[in-house]
């Protein structure tokens, strides 16, 4: 993908690369202007749109509609474990889900199989929030 390099794209770039959690376009934006970038929350969502479909983020939908975003640390097929509370989140693989699924697409006749497969839950630090 070749977008001009903003100052805004750049520091939208830093804050994607320094966090392992999904998140919103929202909370990226009030993050950067936090930290005092000039940004509007519509160069934010184009920005991070456009980098999703390149593939070079990935994204989660939570209850309610809303789409997160990460960059993944891992190439190939991984899979998440996504706290709803916070949205921490952890990647794991498991050949055993891989084998899976391409058994799955040669019994039916499918090639070029790709799937995603997201668990959710809640982390060790949301256990004992109490409900507000």
């Amino acid at each position: 993908m070749t977008m001009r390099r903003t100052p805004q794209r750049i520091a939208l770039a830093a804050v994607l690369e320094q966090t392992s959690q999904f998140r919103s376009a929202q909370q990226l934006h009030a993050h950067l202007l936090d930290e005092g970038s000039d940004v509007s929350l519509a160069t934010v969502y184009r920005y991070l749109n456009a980098l999703a479909a390149a593939g070079s983020l990935e994204t989660h939908s939570v209850p309610g509609g809303e789409t997160r975003y990460r960059q993944c640390r891992r190439s190939g097929f991984h899979h998440h474990l996504v706290c709803r509370e916070c949205g921490e989140t952890t990647e794991v693989t498991d050949a055993k889900v891989e084998q899976w699924a391409q058994r799955t697409g040669n019994r039916h006749h499918f090639t070029e199989i790709t799937y995603a497969l997201e668990l959710s839950g809640l982390c060790t630090g949301c256990q004992h929030v109490p409900a507000g």
